[in-house]
């Protein structure tokens, strides 16, 4: 995706563990997960939390750390087919450099019970290192034996000082951010657009850009 063209909320996507904000408790350099990406032990993880907290972000991220290709689909327009054709390529992929495929599933709740029987094979082999995204609590969502294949990461909403450094760092980044447009936010502003956005970044950064080039 051009990033000239893309949203704001995409343009201004951490691109390292220290941009990302409010999760310190699960990105710390002490954490387990980062400690698993510094020995190579990756391990497949459930990131439990609100819409715009950061789940797809820390995916992602894991998955440049790592170096490990990374596929991703939502459990709203994908099915078992979609999935057979990512396991194909994971394969491929692991013949040729010995790494096992990150996969990420949004809304990975929204799977059923077969669905979700169709990751174990491919979770407990090693071939992929699943990370699924999901807004419901993964012990009544997810199956008992996915579930304890993996470890389940709980996202804290994001607090008003997270926020105001999400949108700052937007008004003030000139080469992905509004840097280059000069826009000045009033304080009363900021907080309106805080509130109104009820902790989820990516909407915060929607109301800030609509507000920036339409008002």
């Amino acid at each position: 995706m051009d990033l000239r063209t893309a949203p704001l909320a995409t343009r201004m996507r951490p691109e390292s563990f220290e941009e990302v904000v409010g999760q310190d408790h699960i990105l710390s350099p002490s954490s387990a997960l980062r400690r698993s990406l510094e020995t190579g032990n990756l391990f497949s993880v459930l990131f439990w939390g609100p819409p715009g907290s950061g789940k797809t972000t820390i995916a992602r991220l894991i998955a440049r750390y790592s170096e490990c290709h990374f596929e991703s689909f939502s459990a709203v327009v994908s099915g078992v087919k979609e999935l057979r054709d990512i396991i194909d390529g994971a394969k491929r992929y692991y013949s040729f450099d010995h790494k096992p495929t990150i996969l990420f599933v949004d809304e990975i709740h929204r799977f059923n019970k077969a669905q979700q029987d169709a990751f174990l094979p491919h979770v407990e082999s090693g071939l992929i290192i699943l990370i699924g995204a999901t807004t419901q609590n993964p012990s009544f969502e997810i199956i008992p034996p996915l579930l304890s294949r993996t470890r389940v990461m709980t996202l804290e909403p994001l607090e008003f000082k997270d926020m105001a450094i999400i949108l700052n760092r937007a008004l003030q980044d000139s080469r992905r951010g509004l840097g280059g447009l000069n826009v000045e936010l009033e304080q009363e502003a900021l907080r309106y657009i805080i509130e109104i956005s009820h902790g989820d970044a990516r909407t915060a950064l929607n109301n800030l850009e609509s507000a920036a080039y339409f008002v």
